[in-house]
């Protein structure tokens, strides 16, 4: 099983590089963020006659969030369920052959000084609280996407340059070591051990071509289902281009069911 997780930055803007990228690769699970288009807006017949179902949970102009698989996606759960009054789609999940898969586009946080900020720590605590109340680490659990943040320095192509953003500082960092704590496995990172494998550029400054990137998109993984991993990477051509996505797709094969 190859799985994917993409923040294409607008299904609209590059629907016709998800398109072929699907034609070519053939991936069997896909996570995107970053939509930013309605339920209703979502290219659905385009990807069913690419033989995918779609699972979408999507908002007008930010945010999105969705999964495509070529197996029947089961138990489709929207946001958290925790009765917060929420507005912004970041978060999706489904039953695939057996496996729970979630969809997650965590907040950026803009500035750490801001409201934004604020409101990307409250929606981990959520996300935590909700992985403690519908889900177990002994089970199969698969959850990928842009969380905006850069686990460790080797994640960071000028660390000093980041250190105290909202992407790169303790506050951030803390947040994927209780995640691993809680059960998870960082599945790139597994198969990827040396510095320097990034998944976001910034548009700016040749960010692409210098190689001056973060990795703030990640495929986490129960143990049941991460030992069953057997590669993992990114797919950097995606980043080149006509209109690329700041984000390439961040992929892991795995032996399953």
């Amino acid at each position: 099983m190859k799985v994917v997780t993409w923040n294409l930055n607008s299904i609209r803007a590059r629907e016709e590089r998800l398109l072929s990228w699907l034609s070519r690769q053939a991936p069997d699970v896909v996570c995107l963020q970053e939509t930013k288009v309605t339920d209703e807006q979502f290219p659905h017949d385009a990807v069913k006659e690419l033989g995918y179902h779609a699972a979408v949970h999507g908002q007008k102009t930010y945010n999105g969030v969705a999964i495509l698989s070529r197996e029947p996606i089961d138990d489709i759960r929207i946001g958290f369920g925790d009765g917060v009054d929420d507005p912004q789609a970041r978060c999706i999940c489904g039953m695939i052959q057996g496996a729970r898969f979630i969809s997650v586009y965590v907040p950026n946080g803009d500035k750490p000084e801001s409201d934004k900020y604020v409101y990307k720590q409250e929606w981990l605590e959520r996300l935590f609280a909700y992985l403690d109340k519908t889900h177990a680490p002994e089970t199969p659990l698969l959850i990928s996407g842009d969380f905006n943040i850069a686990p460790e320095p080797a994640d960071v192509a000028e660390p000093d340059v980041w250190r105290g953003s909202v992407l790169f500082n303790p506050d951030m960092t803390g947040v994927i070591t209780r995640l691993l704590g809680w059960g998870l496995e960082d599945v790139v990172r597994k198969h990827n051990p040396e510095p320097g494998l990034y998944s976001w550029w910034d548009y700016r400054q040749l960010g692409f071509p210098r190689n001056k990137g973060l990795r703030i998109d990640h495929i986490l993984a129960t143990p049941e289902l991460a030992s069953r991993t057997t590669s993992a990477g990114v797919d950097r051509d995606e980043r080149k281009g006509s209109k690329p996505s700041d984000h390439a797709p961040v992929m892991a094969e795995l032996d399953w069911p």
